[in-house]
């Protein structure tokens, strides 16, 4: 079997900024462990397979590690690589998914996410582990479907911040988000998530989902503009649409191949 492979550049307004994302384009699915394979060989934080579903395409995301259930840069760079390279009908792609119907659409130069929207709640005690974390920093946490969120004062906080990878394998989460208001953006952000193989993730779509119903109601305003502070820099708009988060950015390609197995 052979086949196209993409390596995009997602929520970068320029080449090598964003999240890289490999995307491989499928004609029937593979196996779990060849998939697993795959990714592990591209050794990008996320790899996206494009599959045909009874419904229509499907997308599954695997890590250097795992397969997990929610991927927003990859899923953004597969729709790109779908409207741009791979001769996709139409505005609006729509992928079946193990977190549900995902929709990316056009909207002028950028991409916007339809993504179902997190549960969060508040956690009015740090747990346990964290204690020996930069503690004094975090003024309220939060908890997601799968992630920990730590809100702290400003920009500069969250771009210092030094996680203890060691203390966030242990919280049972798949990752945590810190976060706080920003300089020239409604918000910033950083994740961490050494339990899937990421120990810092360049830009994490699925995040936002967490991250914007959070800044909406604190900020009383539903459309958003959002920066991740990774070392290659990522920027993002989100909106809150009743359940659903609308999350946009642009997409580069880096490069295209074929994929021998």
């Amino acid at each position: 079997m052979h086949t196209h492979m993409y390596q995009i550049d997602a929520f970068a307004d320029e080449l090598f900024k964003g999240n890289p994302a490999a995307v491989v384009i499928l004609a029937h699915e593979l196996s779990h462990e060849m998939m697993q394979k795959i990714a592990q060989e591209n050794n990008q934080s996320e790899t996206a397979f494009v599959l045909p579903s009874k419904n229509g395409l499907g997308i599954r995301w695997f890590t250097t590690t795992t397969e997990i259930d929610l991927c927003g840069h990859a899923t953004l760079a597969a729709a790109y690589v779908l409207f741009n390279h791979e001769d996709f009908e139409g505005d609006q792609v729509i992928f079946q998914s193990k977190s549900g119907v995902l929709k990316v659409t056009i909207a002028d130069d950028a991409l916007i996410l339809d993504f179902p929207v997190d549960q969060i709640k508040q956690i009015f005690e740090l747990p346990e582990l964290m204690k020996l974390d930069s503690k004094h920093l975090v003024k309220e946490v939060y908890k997601g479907n799968t992630d920990l969120m730590f809100v702290l004062s400003d920009q500069q906080q969250v771009a210092d911040y030094i996680p203890n990878l060691d203390l966030i394998r242990k919280l049972g989460t798949r990752g945590l988000i810190v976060t706080a208001p920003g300089d020239k953006t409604d918000f910033v952000s950083r994740f961490f998530a050494p339990n899937i193989g990421l120990n810092e993730d360049p830009v994490t779509g699925s995040a936002h989902t967490t991250l914007t119903p959070f800044w909406a109601k604190r900020l009383k305003k539903n459309k958003l503009t959002a920066a991740q502070l990774s070392a290659r820099g990522g920027e993002l708009t989100c909106e809150l649409k009743g359940n659903r988060v609308l999350i946009g950015g642009k997409c580069h390609t880096f490069l295209k191949g074929e994929l021998y197995i």
